[in-house]
């Protein structure tokens, strides 16, 4: 499906939050590296969607209703079998109904899971002044303890992205810090172009956070989106 359908199909129904299915499937149109994933709604569907993908696997609550889904029980990591996942969906669907008795339930989203790294976060919004930034810093939790990042208004260059990853205050972690190896800046460079030119071309988008990014010594990978739409400015 294109950006623009999945676009409006959430816009015809009231969203103005993309399902983290839809998230991925927009960001893979930029050619930006997310895993695969498939929105399963039976235990039986998460275990196919499982064995396509490949294991290890994450399982997470897609719900308009829920902002933090490990808060509710609603995320398990590392499924390394079928009974694991069947499994894991029931629990997931069980501990959201406990917590969230009305929440509106979509499916499960099942994931490839990406390898652990450094994680750091790119985003993007919407000024009313300069229009589309573009932000780059430590990602995790530490984002919102730390607030070490640095912005750019688009379209970014290569040269700028690069400029920004040595503007936060974190900077050494990419070259490399007590035997961890210098991460791959190239991709990292390559990740913020891309959502620049996401950001410039598709004007519905207002709001776009992918935490964390897992940075690599080789290539980064996204392993959590989340899009917000809103109109054209």
């Amino acid at each position: 499906m294109s950006v623009d359908r999945i676009i409006e199909r959430a816009v015809s129904e009231g969203r103005r939050k993309l399902h983290e299915h839809e998230a991925m499937a927009v960001l893979r149109e930029y050619g930006l590296p997310v895993p695969e994933v498939a929105l399963a709604r039976s235990p039986e569907e998460a275990v196919e969607a499982a064995r396509r993908i490949g294991f290890p696997v994450v399982l997470k609550i897609v719900s308009p209703s829920i902002v933090h889904k490990s808060d509710v029980g609603g995320v398990v990591l590392g499924l390394e079998t079928e009974e694991q996942v069947a499994e894991a969906y029931t629990r997931i669907l069980s501990s959201v109904e406990k917590h969230v008795p009305d929440a509106e339930i979509v499916g499960v989203l099942v994931q490839k899971m990406v390898p652990k790294g450094l994680e750091v976060i790119v985003g993007a919004t919407r000024d009313p002044i300069f229009d589309a930034v573009v932000m780059f810093g430590l990602g995790g939790i530490f984002v919102e303890v730390l607030k070490d990042v640095s912005f750019r208004v688009t379209p970014v260059s290569r040269e700028e992205a690069y400029e920004m990853l040595s503007e936060i205050k974190a900077s050494r972690l990419l070259d490399g810090y007590r035997g961890m190896p210098p991460r791959d800046k190239e991709a990292l460079v390559d990740i913020i172009v891309k959502v620049s030119r996401l950001m410039d071309e598709v004007k519905e988008i207002r709001e776009l956070d992918m935490n964390p990014v897992m940075s690599y010594d080789k290539g980064a990978a996204v392993a959590d989106a989340r899009i917000i739409v809103g109109g054209r400015s």
